[in-house]
Order: C-alpha cells, then structure tokens, then sequence
C-alpha cells in the first residue's frame, strides 16, 4: 500500500502497486470486462466511423473499473493520483491477463 510520502516516478516502481490495488478477483474482472469493451467499442467507431463510439469505449473502461474499485476492491482507483501510469498499467494488466499472467479465475 501506498504511503503518503511515497511518489512513483517510474511505471517499473509503480506497477506492483497498481496490481496490488487490484488484488480482488472481482475487481480484475471487471477490469478485464471494461478493458475488452474499450477494444470493441474503438473498433466500431472506426468500423462505423462514428466517433460517439469512443463514448462509450471511455465509459465502459472507467465504468466498470471504478465499479471494481469502489464495490469490491474498497479502494480509491488509481488514475485519480497517477492518470498515465495507471492507464498504461492497465494495459499491461490486460496483456498479462491474456497470457496468464495474472488471474482472474
């Protein structure tokens, strides 16, 4: 956990924080479930060329990721104090969801 003296300057340092954050199963899920929406709704908005798409691509990402945060993980996402790192940090999680990495069942 973080302390309030502690500040990441690096995505190295910061991501074992970010998967620390999501340790709940529940809260990966919903993540994983936000994070595939994003990839659909992006690609219909090209597919479409309809760019109220990314609409909802930026709902469904936050939205089921802060539903994670504030219903079952019980904390604070992490985008409010480190937006970058923590977007790029979900990515990675992704990624890593997919290969195994990182569990959601």
């Amino acid at each position: 956990m973080e302390t309030t003296a502690q500040r990441y300057t690096s995505l190295k340092t910061f991501y074992p924080y970010y998967l620390s954050e999501h340790a709940n199963l529940t809260c990966r899920r919903l993540h994983f479930v936000g994070t595939s929406l994003v990839l659909v709704f992006a690609g219909l908005a090209i597919f479409k060329q309809n760019p109220y798409w990314l609409f909802a691509a930026l709902f469904s990402g936050y939205g089921f990721a802060w539903i994670g945060h504030f219903f079952f993980e019980h904390n604070r996402p992490a985008t409010f104090k480190y937006p970058l790192y923590s977007f790029v940090s979900d990515w990675i999680m992704y990624a890593q969801i997919w290969a195994g990495n990182v569990k959601i069942r």
